[in-house]
Formats: C-alpha cells, sequence, structure tokens
C-alpha cells in the first residue's frame, strides 16, 4: 500500500520547487532500486513519449537531446549522464539529483529523496528551476500542467514498482 501527498509548490526569490511525496511499504534500500534505475532502458515510469518528445525539441534547438540512456542499468555514478540528465548528487539509496543539461531558459535539477518511517519509506521527488528572467518564467508556468501530469505519474509509478519488487522477495 502507498499514500500519495501531491503537488506542494513553493517559491524562493526566483527559484520554484514542485515537491511531492509517496509512502512505500519498503525499507529506504529497496524504496531507492527504482530510482536508481530511472531512465535508459528503464524509462521514466510514465510519460516516455513526452520525454523522447522533449529530448527531440532539445535537439532541435541545439540541445545535447536524449542521449543514448546511460552507462549502467542498474547503477548511477556522480557525473554520469542519464538522457539529458547528469548525475549532481548520489547518496546511495538516499538520495540522487539529476542536473538539466537540455536548452531551456534557466537551470532545472530533479531530485529524490529517501526516509525512513519506521517500517516504511517515505519517497520525496522535487523539481527545482531557477527561470532566467520572464522567459524562464513563462517556460515553467506554460509547462506547469504538462509537468504536473509526468511528474505525478512518475512517482505513481514508482511508488508501483515498490510495492512489486517487494512482493517478488
Amino acid at each position: 500500500m502507498f499514500n500519495m501527498n501531491d503537488g506542494k509548490r513553493a517559491q524562493f526569490g526566483a527559484r520554484i520547487l514542485d515537491s511531492r511525496m509517496i509512502k512505500v511499504d519498503v525499507c529506504p534500500e529497496r524504496a531507492f532500486n527504482p530510482i536508481r534505475r530511472i531512465g535508459g532502458e528503464t524509462g521514466w515510469y510514465y510519460g516516455n513519449w513526452l520525454w523522447r518528445l522533449r529530448g527531440y525539441l532539445d535537439l532541435m534547438v541545439g540541445g545535447v537531446g536524449l542521449r543514448p540512456g546511460r552507462s549502467d542499468p542498474e547503477f548511477l555514478h556522480p557525473g554520469d549522464t542519464v538522457d539529458f540528465w547528469r548525475v549532481e548528487c548520489l547518496e546511495e539509496g538516499r538520495k540522487l539529483r539529476l542536473r538539466a543539461e537540455m536548452k531551456i531558459p534557466g537551470r532545472a535539477w530533479l531530485e529524490f529523496e529517501i526516509e525512513e518511517n519506521g517500517a516504511s519509506s517515505l519517497i520525496r521527488q522535487t523539481a527545482i528551476f531557477d527561470p532566467a528572467g520572464v522567459p524562464g518564467l513563462l517556460y515553467w508556468y506554460l509547462l506547469y500542467p504538462v509537468h504536473q501530469l509526468v511528474f505525478r505519474g512518475m512517482l505513481k509509478r514508482i511508488g508501483e514498482e515498490c510495492q512489486k519488487e517487494n512482493k517478488l522477495l
């Protein structure tokens, strides 16, 4: 069973945070397994065609596009590329922060944090965006409905993967 706390948004100065959380009935190490496999062959757990479209659009404007996946399907290391993201921070079983390398009017990160909660775990997913002026704000707010759909679906599927993996053990 899992519970989802959906879509808390905050803005600090220019930085915008969009955070949601899900509770899963597995230990933190198991909760982290689907997260460490994200991207590449595994995909993004939700809206993979949207991620591919985003990569294609990025290529059209001179960005890196959706690079060929990742070097290892199971494990990540700081500095690794994951599609159009780069692993900026990795604390195995606790935290993964990806920095966007696509062309956007600002800087963006996608972060996953795992917190022990008794016999369960809390997975927090946070999209962080530092908009570059008005173009950055327009980008964020125009894509906000799509981001909500994709990030909500992604976290829900990560929760389902945790539960499925737990049943297999």
